[in-house]
């Protein structure tokens, strides 16, 4: 297997090459070369494995460049960081299951997924001898989840750019109270999407991105996209002989574009993708409207989903336009000048062959929370409250929805209290955060700023 990119003008490269690109050098995604379809055979092979075997069985389909053996204890080193056996258990809870993707360090769901790469970035630095400074933008939860990755790790610095005092104050606090001298925080004054357009801008100067050794964290890797595959896989076997529906909130396009994978992969266990988005639509706005269009960015509950630019939503539009680069290039290329993208009739026909949507407004999101406390004694944080309101809303009793949990409550807990009327219990991972040394650097939602602090603090 090799890797291309969704613009087309790179020649096909390796796994570890494609991890350290991270974004394509001609500004587009990567993406696998073909999808593994999974065979009946493989199927009852793979039926009832643990989630870590299951995760070396999945990603070595991907990763054929790095020996199994190897492959294999990264898989056991960045699984071993988790609270729970199962690392991401399936739970019912009323009419929908619960898959539970936050029992990682820092109690969410990109934990699955950074735990991983923080540990592939290892090997193969150690294996080159080369260094890399890591460079990405987070909306909460992505930038604690790979400092927690990193951090003490040899030959990587981290730059990780949050919005100032838009994310929650857990999530912020999981990130400024890392002071390991590797890891460097940056508040930038503006949304996350500056930050976004900030790392996409400072990515796409090939000269600085060689000099610095510049790496990506971001979903735009496409380890991250393959280590959340697994868990879609890992739900569906579990329910033997039933097709399943996956209740996804998302906001970057990135957690429900590995379901479309894993969709593609187990075609005959994967029924309907339920996309499910705050007051932030654009996602939704483009399944039933087809249209993909920038708006205002709301502020919500739900900050990780407060996104207006998804940054994955380039790799899917590639498999819309029937895996043609050259179409994708030039939407991509309209889409930066005017800010939006119109889809035809049979366009919009085959969006919604894949995914069924519903956008969750604020009050929405603080009933369900407590509905669903009050019916199942379960506290549910308002990202995944999202997810489990769209879920509710499409379940169809003789197919089992599994709605994706992808933060603890605790991370929320002003959200979560206004909905119920007191706060979800703190677990030891986040009990004490304020009292912890914290640093960061507050900088303007400016590249030329960026880059300066790049400079001054990145190894070369």
């Amino acid at each position: 297997m090799k890797y291309i990119s969704t613009r087309g003008n790179i020649e096909p490269i390796g796994f570890k090459e494609a991890v350290m690109m991270g974004l394509a050098r001609d500004g587009g995604l990567l993406l696998p070369d073909t999808i593994p379809l999974i065979s009946s055979q493989t199927i009852q092979q793979w039926q009832g494995l643990p989630f870590v075997d299951l995760s070396f069985e999945v990603i070595s389909l991907f990763a054929p460049d790095i020996p199994a053996a190897a492959l294999r204890g990264i898989v056991q080193r960045a699984y071993a960081t988790f609270s729970h056996a199962e690392v991401t258990p399936l739970v019912q809870k009323g009419r929908v299951h619960i898959l539970e993707l936050f029992h990682g360090p820092t109690l969410a769901f990109k934990d699955v997924a950074l735990q991983f790469l923080g540990n592939v970035f290892e090997y193969l630095l150690k294996e080159s001898g080369r260094h890399l400074n890591i460079l990405g933008a987070t909306s909460g939860d992505t930038g604690s989840a790979a400092i927690y990755g990193v951090r003490g790790k040899e030959r990587i610095n981290i730059f990780i750019l949050h919005p100032h005092k838009r994310v929650s104050r857990i999530q912020e606090l999981q990130m400024t109270t890392v002071t390991d001298a590797n890891v460097f925080n940056i508040a930038i004054r503006g949304t996350f999407d500056d930050g976004q357009a900030i790392v996409k801008t400072i990515f796409n100067d090939l000269d600085f991105k060689d000099k610095y050794g510049l790496g990506a964290i971001n979903s735009i890797n496409w380890a991250r996209i393959v280590a959340q595959i697994v868990y879609y896989i890992y739900a569906a076997l579990h329910f033997k002989g039933s097709k399943v529906d996956f209740a996804v909130p998302t906001g970057n396009f990135g957690d429900i574009f590995a379901g479309f994978m894993a969709r593609r992969m187990l075609p005959a266990h994967i029924r309907h993708l339920v996309l499910a988005t705050n007051e932030n639509n654009l996602l939704s706005r483009f399944v039933t409207k087809g249209e993909y269009s920038l708006g205002q960015v709301v502020q919500t509950s739900s900050p990780s989903m407060d996104i207006q630019v998804a940054s994955n939503f380039e790799r899917f539009l590639y498999y819309l336009y029937d895996e043609q680069s050259g179409l994708t290039r030039e939407a991509m290329e309209r889409f930066a000048q005017s800010g939006r993208l119109d889809f035809t009739e049979d366009e919009q026909r085959k969006v919604r062959e894949n995914f069924l949507t519903l956008t969750v407004n604020q009050q929405q999101t603080r009933e369900t929370i407590a509905d669903f406390y009050k019916e199942t004694g379960y506290v549910l944080d308002p990202h995944t409250a999202v997810g489990v309101k769209a879920g509710l809303h499409f379940v169809d009793d003789a197919v089992p929805m599994v709605c994706l949990a992808t933060a603890h409550p605790a991370k929320f807990g002003e959200a979560v209290l206004q909905a119920i009327g007191r706060e979800p219990d703190l677990p030891p991972a986040v009990a004490g955060l304020e009292e912890k040394e914290s640093r960061c650097q507050i900088l303007d939602a400016e590249v030329a700023q960026i880059k300066a602090f790049i400079e001054e603090n990145g190894l070369q």
